[in-house]
This record gives structure tokens, sequence and C-alpha cells, in this order.
């Protein structure tokens, strides 16, 4: 007797593709602090099976491994924090990632907030120490033991303290400066925004959009005084975790606007929250709690600019054509008025007799 195969996913192939890009960006990290960046992603992409596995089971449903976001999660999730992270960190961030920013609400495709960003922010604000302390690119790293260390300054950490970092461009290319680690290396970002561009597997307009804003923020209200603005603009894009997140969160596009002109609104709103939480927050990363945010009105701002468009269009074309301006409704109450006879009045003649 044939059993039946599990029928895959639709979203299998897009989260198959984002998962082998981020999976590039472990290469470049296992080259510049050894194997413990693979033992990591590997916890991590444990934690999220097991989690699937158990949401499945507690809600009565059929575990299907070919619907695999959780993984792409995890993956995405472990490689924005440094690689001296403790194990037991990236677990409970992919678990909080997992159960609680994507089962909860139903599972892929129900839920509001991005589940990494998410699972990011409950570890940061529950260890922020071991994840704004980065280790000195090109530092072999002890798989268990990473007491002796060394640590660098992050380039924000100089920013936020009105310092300018020295960073040459091949340097800031390569990603070879303290940071996540495997959302430094912005040239191979770049190269998987591409890839997942020509394979349709990611919008192109809400991450060009988030970071043109964040751009413009940063020219026009530099935080480092006396500084050149370009430079000010470059390092602010190309010395964090900006395009990583721009390439890699919004890839999500269960967590997007559905309509175009939504996804430009989104973009504006995300890249100002985020870099008002650069330059106000206690924390480096400020583009997950600005995402979270945003998320939650995500599905306004759909309704928003419907009804924004709707408007426009209409306004248009009653501009262009003067003869299709409605005039406003007449009142209720004048119409009745206005066919009741008056009180004492004679009938009008050839009424019924």
């Amino acid at each position: 007797m044939k059993t039946k195969k599990p029928q895959i996913h639709e979203a299998y192939g897009a989260h198959r593709d984002i998962l082998l890009a981020a999976l590039s960006l472990l290469i470049i990290s296992c080259y510049m602090y050894g194997l413990r960046p693979l033992f990591l992603v590997c916890t991590a992409l444990l934690t999220a099976v097991i989690s699937d596995f158990l949401a499945a089971k507690l809600r009565g449903l059929p575990y299907n491994s070919t619907e695999n976001s959780s993984l792409c999660t995890a993956v995405i999730l472990t490689l924005m924090m440094p690689a001296t992270v403790s194990y037991y960190v990236v677990i409970v961030a992919v678990l909080m990632a997992v159960l609680v920013g994507k089962h909860l609400f139903g599972g892929y495709g129900a839920y509001p907030f991005n589940p990494a960003a998410v699972g990011y922010v409950v570890a940061l604000v529950g260890w922020p120490a071991q994840l704004t302390q980065y280790p000195t690119p090109f530092t072999s790293i002890p798989l268990w033991d990473t007491a002796g260390v060394i640590y660098s300054t992050s380039p924000m950490a100089t920013m936020k303290l009105d310092g300018l970092p020295n960073i040459t461009p091949m340097n800031l290319a390569l990603g070879n400066y303290a940071g996540g680690m495997g959302a430094t290396a912005v040239l191979v970002v770049f190269s998987c925004f591409l890839l997942l561009l020509l394979r349709r597997r990611i919008s192109f307009i809400a991450p060009v959009t988030f970071l043109f804003t964040c751009a413009a923020i940063a020219f026009c209200f530099p935080r480092v005084a006396g500084a050149d603005r370009l430079d000010v603009v470059k390092y602010e894009l190309l010395s964090s975790t900006l395009i990583y997140a721009a390439v890699f969160l919004l890839s999500d596009l269960s967590t997007l606007p559905k309509k175009r002109s939504s996804r430009i609104v989104f973009g504006l709103v995300l890249g100002a929250l985020t870099m008002a939480f650069r330059y106000y927050g206690a924390y480096e990363l400020g583009v997950c709690f600005a995402l979270i945010v945003v998320n939650a009105v995500s599905g306004y701002l759909d309704r928003m600019t419907a009804r924004a468009v709707g408007w426009w269009r209409t306004r248009s074309l009653q501009k262009n054509n003067p003869e299709l301006q409605l005039k406003p409704p007449r009142p209720a109450a004048a119409e009745e008025t206005a066919e009741r006879p008056a009180e004492g009045a004679a009938p009008q003649e050839g009424g019924a007799q």
C-alpha cells in the first residue's frame, strides 16, 4: 500500500532560498570566528524544529516538515548576535520567536510581528551584556568557554559616544569590524539581496524606502557633531545591521502590508523609528524594536493608504472633469419639510377626492 506523501508547503521554495542566502553569511562568520558560529546556528535550528513539532502536537495538527519558516527565523536571529553569545541565550531567543512570535498567533501567515525581531528583543532585554559585547574579528573563539575572548568597541557604540569610527571602505564591505557574527559583511548581504530579488522572494519597495529614510535622517540630523555628513551616513548604514535587517527581516512578506503604497509608508515610518531608537534608545540595535512597533499597525496602513489613494483619484477625476462633480446630498429633514404641506393649507387641485 502506497503511503501518501505530505503536501509541500506553499512557501517552502521562498524560505529555502532565504535560508540558503543566510547560510552563505554563516560561512563568512565561521571564517572570522571559527566553528562556534556553526554550533550556535545548529543549536538554533534544532530548537526551531523541536518548537514546531511541540506546537503542532499541542494544537492537534500534523507536523509538516516542509513548513520551514522557523528555520529561516532561527538562522536570521542567530546571525544578528555576537559569536560569543551563550547557547542558552540562543535557545531562549528561538523558543520565544517560534512559540510566542509565531505559533501563539496561529502559525505561519497569521502572526503580526516578525518572529526574529521578537526573539532578538527578548534576548536583548534579558541579557544585554551578552548581546552588546562583540569579539574582535579573526579571533578563534572556543566552542564552550569564552572567558578569555578579547572584545572590541562596535562602531555604533563609538557613535553613541559622539565619536566617529575609523574603518576603511574595504573592511566595511567585508565586515572586518566588531558586530553581529553574520550581519557585518555588507558586500555579501547585498549579493543576497540581489539574488532574492531576482528570485522574487523579497519585496523591493520596503527595504529601499527603509534605507533611504535612514540615510536621509542621518544626513540631515547627524548625531556626531562636527563630522562630515557623508561619513556619518556611511557608518550609519554600513557599520551596523541596517542593511542586514532590510534584506532578511523585511523578507517576511506576511508581516508587511499588502499594497505597494502601504509598503512605502511602512518603510518611511520604520526608518524614522529605527533612527529614533538609535539616537535616543538604550540599545544599539533599534531596528528590531522599531519593526515590532510598525508591525502592529501594518494592517491599518493598508486601509489608510487605500482610502488616501481612492480620495486622491476621485479628486483628480473631478478636477479634470467638472461635469462629474457631485452635488452634496440634500438633508433628509429639509426634504421632509418641503414635501409636507403646511398646517391648515388647502389641498392642491387634482388631488385625491
